[in-house]
């Protein structure tokens, strides 16, 4: 490369360096959970029709209380009576379902008059008031905990709340609460969650990228004792986070839950670029070539290799493409073309920088020359002598690895992904545990005759059915419906006796109707029932039960209303946001393997170019799919479950850990090339390539581990068996390889 067009290469990259930086420093976050819905989904369409017809099922925010003096001290009922009607008045709230204004109706000769079960003004009456609430089961676990300790406000908010308003809501409700010197809420639902999650996500790329900053600067220091041959690599991975960040701003594409691992991947893998490209200059150097001698040396042998990782690294990541869930997707996508741009800069801005720096002092230094060539012959030594223990070796861990991929499971929670300490953890576990759960549940409602509504008798016999089942075996609470308005209208028109909270006798049912015309614009009616009364809905919520749990539990309520519902005058259907999450487990698998199977080919392929055997492609797919073999048994061992998350470790792990393999198997090429025997062609393959290997293996490990300092369990466990995969790869090219390569490989004559 002359030296005007390093020159002109240095320029340009500062140019678009500059505007990378302009762009990414405007790049914005995304907290739609919505995002992670599967795509094309014949139940995603149905619930977009579902929740256009009535609400969306996650837009509400609970508020619990445990105050010390009691749920029933009339000091405290009156200062949440003061936090509800507080909380009416701020313009995102839509309704407030409280403790303090919930009421009953009784029917009189004056007409409907609403009877509020607490009397806030007659604090004689509130232990009276306190009997009633805990004599009504439908009271118990929706707005008053079933230990009786603690109570919960339910807020209805603006429907697909913005952040700014979400923001706003949640500033307003905790000034109020520490105005009125309430105790410290407990606080469940979508805006809750996703602050809480941007908070994290923002936090944690720093941290990330601080980390995997300061070990690679170790590492690099360490290994070539230079300063630029720290800046140069550290100024090239950092180029390419800034490049694909501002493509990402320019294309409009923000940062998301996913996306906060991208900068540090691309980091630790543009790492490796230039590593072998280092690695291969210094060796050249060291053999009393000139600079420029051993740049083209590297290039021609390093090049090739290295387009192939990277091609392999990056058709890894597009392989995420396949799954049906747009943040991983978008992950799969950008984190590809990040590793493009790595290559693209290891190849231009480093040899360009290489051209003008002096030659490193490291490159007249024979010593550590030697240490590694002593560290490698002792271990391809090793290796050769014990080939068939390292073969039974294999085997063994294999069968061990695949008892414990019999207990893999697809499992996901709500936010399993935060620990159990954490403050919003706690808070969820507090309402699953105190009112039944704050996971939404929603079903759909239609008849399948024309001429009845889901107010006819036989509609109702059929929805008590599913009612009583909801209640007792699904495991859901704070169930409203048709139902539920019905039983609620009985009471009414008796008096308000507790003993009529049911359904009436079918002979009263003609009298109903000139109730529900009464009531029907009522905003309660309206949310549940539509106009023509044909359509209607049931809404609740459910306890963190797991997506395996809830599944099952789906499947016995579909045989339910097989065996136990008149289907041919009412249909049932589950929907919502909890059944469409939990729906991206049920794709997971299928999903994955999908992906692998595209990166097995695509390597297939590779090694099938370069050797034009198909002995040496099984050889060269055995290493990387033994590693992914044996983390998958450990995660199932160790009950570690596959979920959105998780499910990408061996897509990652694979399209990394194979570049390795591509190095080995390239530098054989050559030397086979050169007319050099097999075992001869895998010694000088081993010395000329081992160094590199180990050396960017342990960058990457070190990198994917600065991960663990995640608060989200699914971002700790992909830079835990990430980096387990990268090590196992390892250890596997640098013993198993070489002996399958030598048992079985046979060249062309």
């Amino acid at each position: 490369m002359p030296k005007s067009l390093a020159r002109f290469s240095l320029l340009l990259i500062v140019v678009i360096s500059l505007g990378a930086a302009w762009s990414a420093s405007k790049i914005g976050f995304d907290y739609d959970f919505e995002k992670f819905f599967p795509l094309g989904d014949n139940d995603l369409f149905y619930f977009l029709e579902y929740r256009e017809q009535f609400e969306n099922d996650n837009d509400f925010l609970l508020v619990g209380f445990q105050p010390k003096k009691g749920i029933f001290d009339q000091d405290f009922l009156v200062r949440l009576d003061s936090l509800t009607e507080h909380l009416k008045s701020l313009p995102m709230v839509n309704e407030v379902y409280s403790p303090t204004n919930a009421t009953r109706l009784i029917r009189s000769p004056l007409g409907w008059t609403p009877i509020r079960y607490l009397h806030l003004d007659q604090p004689a009456r509130l232990q009276q008031d306190s009997l009633t609430i805990y004599s009504r089961e439908d009271l118990k676990g929706r707005l008053f905990s079933n230990d009786g300790k603690a109570i919960c406000l339910v807020i209805k908010h603006r429907q697909r709340i913005k952040r700014a308003a979400a923001d706003s809501l949640m500033a307003g409700l905790n000034q109020r609460v520490t105005t009125l010197n309430l105790p410290r809420p407990h606080l469940a639902g979508k805006v809750r969650a996703q602050p809480v999650y941007l908070e994290l996500i923002q936090e944690e790329m720093i941290a990330f990228l601080t980390a995997s900053l300061l070990l690679v600067v170790i590492f690099l220091a360490v290994i070539y004792r230079t300063t630029w041959a720290v800046v140069i690599p550290m100024l090239v991975v950092a180029l390419s986070g800034l490049w694909i960040l501002g493509f990402m701003n320019l294309v409009g594409k923000p940062l998301d839950l996913m996306m906060v691992l991208l900068p540090t991947i691309i980091f630790v893998v543009g790492m490796s670029d230039v590593v072998h490209i280092l690695t291969r200059y210094i060796e050249e150097l060291r053999l009393g070539h000139s600079r420029m001698a051993s740049l083209t040396t590297t290039f021609k042998e390093v090049g090739i290799a290295t387009f192939l990782t990277s091609l392999t690294t990056g058709i890894g990541f597009l392989t995420l493409m396949t799954n049906n869930i747009e943040p991983i997707r978008d992950f799969g996508l950008y984190t590809a073309i990040g590793v493009f741009i790595a290559y693209i800069l290891a190849f231009t801005l480093l040899p360009s920088a290489l051209i003008f720096l002096p030659k490193p002092r490291i490159a007249v230094n024979q010593t550590a020359r030697r240490r590694w060539k002593v560290i490698l012959t002792n271990t391809l030594n090793w290796t050769f002598n014990h080939q068939y223990h390292i073969i039974c070796g294999t085997l063994l861990l294999i069968v061990l690895a695949w008892i414990g991929i019999r207990n893999l499971e697809v499992n996901t929670y709500l936010i399993d992904d935060l620990p159990r300490s954490h403050p919003m953890k706690s808070d969820f576990l507090f309402f699953d545990e105190q009112f039944g759960g704050s996971r939404p549940f929603e079903m759909s409602i239609s008849l399948k005759k024309p001429d009845l509504t889901v107010f006819d008798y036989p509609v109702l016999k059929e929805m008590d059915k599913v009612d009583a089942y909801l209640m007792q075996s699904y495991g859901t609470s704070a169930l409203t419906s048709p139902l539920s308005i019905v039983k609620g209208l009985n009471e009414a028109v008796n008096g308000g006796s507790r003993d009529f909270y049911g359904l009436p006798d079918s002979s009263e049912m003609a009298s109903f109707t000139k109730y529900l015309k009464q009531i029907k614009r009522q905003t309660s009616f309206q949310s549940i029932v539509r106009e023509d009364q044909r359509y209607a809905r049931f809404t609740g919520r459910m306890g963190d039960i797991g997506s395996s749990l809830t599944t099952y539990h789906n499947q016995q309520l579909k045989e339910f209303f097989k065996h136990s519902v008149d289907t041919n005058l009412v249909n049932f259907r589950v929907t919502g946001t909890s059944l469409l999450i939990d729906k991206n487990n049920a794709y997971l698998v299928n999903n994955m393997m999908y992906g692998l199977s595209i990166a097995f080919m695509v390597v297939a392929l590779i090694a099938g170019g370069l050797f034009r055997s198909w002995r040496m492609v099984f050889i060269t797919l055995i290493p990387n799919i033994i590693p992914l073999v044996l983390v998958a048994g450990i995660m199932g061992a160790l009950g570690i479950t596959l979920k959105l998350t998780t499910s990408v470790i061996f897509t990652v792990a694979f399209g990394i850990a194979v570049d390795d393999t591509i190095h080995f198997i390239s530098k054989l090429k050559m030397e086979l090339a050169k007319g050099k025997s097999v075992l001869y062609a895998i010694k000088r393959t081993y010395f000329s390539t081992g160094k590199a290997i180990v050396i960017t293996t342990l960058i990457l490990i070190s990198g994917f581990m600065t991960l663990l300092l995640s608060s989200f369990g699914g971002t700790f466990y992909i830079g835990l068996f990430v980096g387990l995969t990268l090590l196992l790869a390892l250890i596997i090219d640098l013993t198993l390889l070489p002996v399958l390569i030598l048992l079985f490989y046979r060249p062309a004559r």
